[in-house]
């Protein structure tokens, strides 16, 4: 029974470390979004940041990531920043392999 407890914790352990890793890569990936994003509306500096920020918190509204691309579209829209749906979720998918990247790296 020792081999199967040891396999049995092992795999656990993975889950554990990749449900880490994916929840951390999401909170990056929110973070560079909202940059990207504030870019587009002409934020800089602080006010940047601090934009970023509330994307990430836009995160804990539901589960996936329909939460963070609403509110980044309405933001985008809002300022009449035109970027496609197509656009948005592109950018979406380049800055999550970037942090998943960059967290790997330990950067």
């Amino acid at each position: 029974m020792s081999g199967f407890d040891d396999l049995k914790k092992a795999q656990e352990s993975k889950f554990a470390h990749d449900q880490d890793l994916r929840f951390k890569a999401n909170a990056r990936r929110n973070k560079l979004l909202g940059l990207w994003a504030a870019g587009k509306l002409g934020l800089s500096g602080e006010q940047a940041d601090a934009y970023a920020k509330t994307v990430v918190m836009a995160d804990l509204a539901e589960a996936g990531d329909e939460d963070v691309f609403r509110r980044v579209k309405a933001d985008l829209e809002a300022k009449s920043v035109a970027v496609s749906d197509h656009q948005l979720r592109r950018e979406m998918d380049e800055l999550m392999r970037t942090a998943i990247d960059q967290i790997q790296a330990g950067t």
